[in-house]
Formats: structure tokens, sequence, C-alpha cells
């Protein structure tokens, strides 16, 4: 029995390491585990782009969950304590609620449409950022839900669940600390909803598992980075940089650089 799960262990490892661009997926994960560390959001925004190079997007929407899945124990437990509980919990019930319609697109569209997808949904949520647009009105729990249902149709289709959540939070008043916080738990309760609905249609492979295995752990490594750097009097240097690195993986990851 020993002698078998050892030759599994390898095979996996083995077919991992052979996966296409893994050399760019791993440096692509150690960075987008630096920005997820201290801003709390943006590493699918900067995985997604790329890995839709080298896999199939329904394939790297696996990839991309279960890596972040593997690394909760690093980044969820702080977030944890200092989110805003209720809000989160409005915003991670209408996403997952929302989440089966985006799967059923995700099967609907074609390969080279949902790349498209990926890198628009990415692009737009950049410029809206970037912007420094606010909303200083107060949003109540219709809104919030209205926000989490955007989010789980646009994660079941591009694997990018946190667009509507980032612009809601960073269009609005809440500090730094706050936004890290809500952002980092909404999305791991929304990866649990999105992949329980991938397991029902078949789309987890032993094949993904392994390469998530193998891109998490640079992207634990970028995490643990990211949070000692982290300090709230540092926002804007910090959002400044998640851009930076977000838009390059858009324009790297567009579809009509890779026909």
């Amino acid at each position: 029995m020993i002698g078998a799960a050892a030759e599994t262990v390898t095979q996996g490892l083995a077919g991992a390491f052979a996966s296409p661009g893994l050399f760019v997926l791993l440096a692509t994960c150690l960075a987008a585990g630096v920005v997820r560390g201290f801003a709390g959001f943006g590493s699918a925004l900067i995985i997604m782009p790329v890995a839709g190079i080298f896999l199939p997007v329904p394939t790297a929407i696996v990839v991309v969950l279960c890596m972040g899945m593997l690394t909760w124990p690093v980044i969820v437990p702080r977030a944890a304590r200092e989110a805003d509980r209720g809000q989160v919990a409005v915003l991670a019930v209408a996403a997952i609620a929302c989440a089966p319609l985006g799967l059923w697109l995700l099967g609907w569209l074609s390969g080279e449409m949902l790349r498209w997808c990926v890198s628009g949904a990415a692009a737009v949520t950049l410029l809206a950022l970037v912007s420094g647009w606010r909303y200083s009105g107060r949003v109540r729990w219709p809104g919030l839900a209205g926000v989490g249902a955007a989010a789980g149709v646009l994660g079941g289709t591009t694997g990018l669940s946190g667009p509507p959540v980032i612009l809601f939070y960073l269009a609005g008043p809440s500090g730094a600390a706050v936004v890290r916080a809500n952002t980092i738990l909404f999305l791991a309760l929304l990866d649990i909803g999105i992949i329980l609905g991938l397991l029902w249609q078949g789309r987890v492979t032993g094949a993904a598992l392994w390469l998530a295995l193998l891109l998490a752990i640079p992207y634990a490594v970028g995490i643990l980075v990211g949070q000692r750097l982290f300090a709230p009097e540092r926002e804007r240097a910090y959002r400044w940089l998640a851009y930076g690195v977000i838009a390059l993986a858009i324009v790297s990851g567009l579809p009509i650089f890779h026909r």
C-alpha cells in the first residue's frame, strides 16, 4: 500500500512538473501571493489572465481555487478575527446562491470567449480602482446581496470572484484593514461554493489538484511576505503596486497575443 501511494504521489508530481508554462505560473503565483498578503485581494486578477494562456479556463479556475484553499491557514484566521462578519455573511450567501448561474455559463461559452471575459473583467476592475472613484453613501442589506450575487456569477464563469466586492469596498469609506479582512474571508467562503459546483460538474481532476498543490508553495511564501509588509499607514503604496502587477498580468494574458 505504501508503495502504491508513493507511486501515485510520484506520478502526480511528475504530471504537475510537466505542465505547460510551469515556471511562468510559479513566478506569477509568487507575485500574486505577495499582493494578496498585503492587500487582501488581487491574486485571481493576476493569476487567471496568465493561467488562461497555458490551461483551459475551467482547469485554471479549479487550480486557482484549490491553491487558494490550500493556503487558508496562512491568511484566513487573522481575517476572520478582523472582518465584519455580518456583512461578509450577506455577501457570501448571495454569492454562493448565484454561483451556479456562473458555472452554467462556464460550460456554455467558448474557450476564447472565456479568456476575453477574464481579461475584460480584470481590466474593468483595474480601471475603476485606478480612477479613484468613491461611493460615500450607505449600502444596506439588499445592496450587499446584489454585490454578492454579481461576485458569485462572475466567479463561477471566470474565476474572478473578487471584482464586484473589491469595487464595493475600495469605493467606500472603509479603512484598509477592514477591506482586507472582509475581502479575504468572503473569497474563502465563496471558493467553497464554487468548488462544490465544479465537483458536481466533474471538472475537478487529479491533475488540476496536483498542479494546485505545486503552485500553492510559492503562493504561500508570497502571502507570508505580503503579510509581513502590510501596514495600514502605507495603504497608498500597496494599492499602486497591486495595480501595476494586475495590469501586467492583464496585458500578458490578452487572447490576441496567444492565438
